[in-house]
């Protein structure tokens, strides 16, 4: 009579679970070593950037001479080189203001 032809209805949604599935199973690794990639890039940063102030910060001992970088300025700008703005806004940026 009727002669069957293919798995069938039945047989077409296993195979479609099992491709699913396995698909599923293989984007998660791939999401899963791609974040312990990037969470190890990460720890790697944050270890460089807390080494680096106290490395600086052991290094720079005495307190910076604000009055010479000043005049510095003041002669640059007595020379033309400097604008009044420009003169100002180091000045600022110098004294932290």
């Amino acid at each position: 009579m009727f002669a069957r032809r293919g798995p069938g209805l039945v047989g077409a949604a296993a195979r479609t679970a099992v491709v699913a599935g396995t698909a599923t199973a293989v984007s998660g690794r791939v999401a899963r070593r791609q974040q312990a990639k990037y969470a190890e890039q990460d720890a790697q940063y944050v270890q460089q950037v807390t080494a680096a102030p106290i490395e600086t910060a052991a290094g720079a001992g005495a307190e910076p001479d604000y009055t010479a970088e000043l005049q510095k300025l003041a002669e640059l700008k007595a020379a033309g080189i400097l604008t009044d703005e420009e003169f100002e806004a180091k000045k600022r940026q110098i004294l932290g203001i």
